[in-house]
């Protein structure tokens, strides 16, 4: 735990520099370029509702097949990501962490759910860490490279072009970044070991008898 507040901490040296290396190479015509397009499509089709489609039809596709390892990965997957999610975007609505791309607008600081006669809870501009994009997508990955790494390997470099789309949108901080991988890999590290226990007798009932579940 003190490794990753640590780490944490040392995040934060990184988002003024960062920022700035950012916004120089992006440049003036940043917001017309079909960079940004693509930035932004990586961003939006990474959320959470995405992610839960995603497995979903993984599931779907690994039920009709016959593949119980492969409907336990989508399944646990997708309690991963909601609960990495839920933990991570709690904790953000209570910080009240500006976003970077408010500036020169608003000034850069922590303004916790209730400053200047103004609540901060739910205004997205003030909801930046940590980062809930990031938490929901390393999560899920996290947990297909437990169970299979040569696609768990593709799943978290998909993660990873999620969390720096966050950036290069000035969505997020690199710290944001920081802390919702390190949580998400937490939260994604106990579910593995929790689903370790669950007698193969639950799984089969459900998944279906005869599914032959892989342990």
């Amino acid at each position: 735990m003190s490794g990753m507040l640590l780490l944490i901490r040392a995040s934060f040296f990184l988002d003024a520099p960062v920022r700035a290396a950012i916004v120089q190479m992006e440049g003036s015509n940043w917001d017309q370029s079909s960079q940004k397009s693509i930035v932004g499509c990586i961003s939006r089709y990474g959320d959470w509702p995405e992610l839960m489609g995603l497995g979903l039809l993984g599931f779907f596709i690994a039920r009709k097949r016959g593949n119980s390892k492969w409907q336990r990965l989508f399944l646990i997957a997708m309690v991963a990501s909601t609960l990495a999610g839920t933990l991570v975007n709690t904790m953000r609505l209570t910080t009240g962490r500006t976003r970077p791309r408010v500036s020169p607008a608003a000034t850069q600081g922590w303004y916790g759910p209730y400053a200047n006669r103004a609540w901060y809870i739910g205004k997205s501009e003030y909801n930046s860490f940590p980062s809930g994009h990031t938490a929901t997508a390393i999560a899920f990955a996290t947990i297909i490279f437990f169970g299979s790494p040569c696609w768990g390997i593709l799943s978290l470099l998909l993660a990873v072009a999620i969390a720096s789309s966050r950036v290069l949108l000035g969505a997020h901080h690199p710290s944001d970044v920081v802390a919702a991988i390190l949580i998400a890999f937490t939260v994604a590290w106990l579910v593995w070991k929790y689903h370790d226990r669950v007698p193969g007798r639950y799984w089969e009932r459900l998944l279906g008898r005869g599914s032959g579940v892989v342990e």
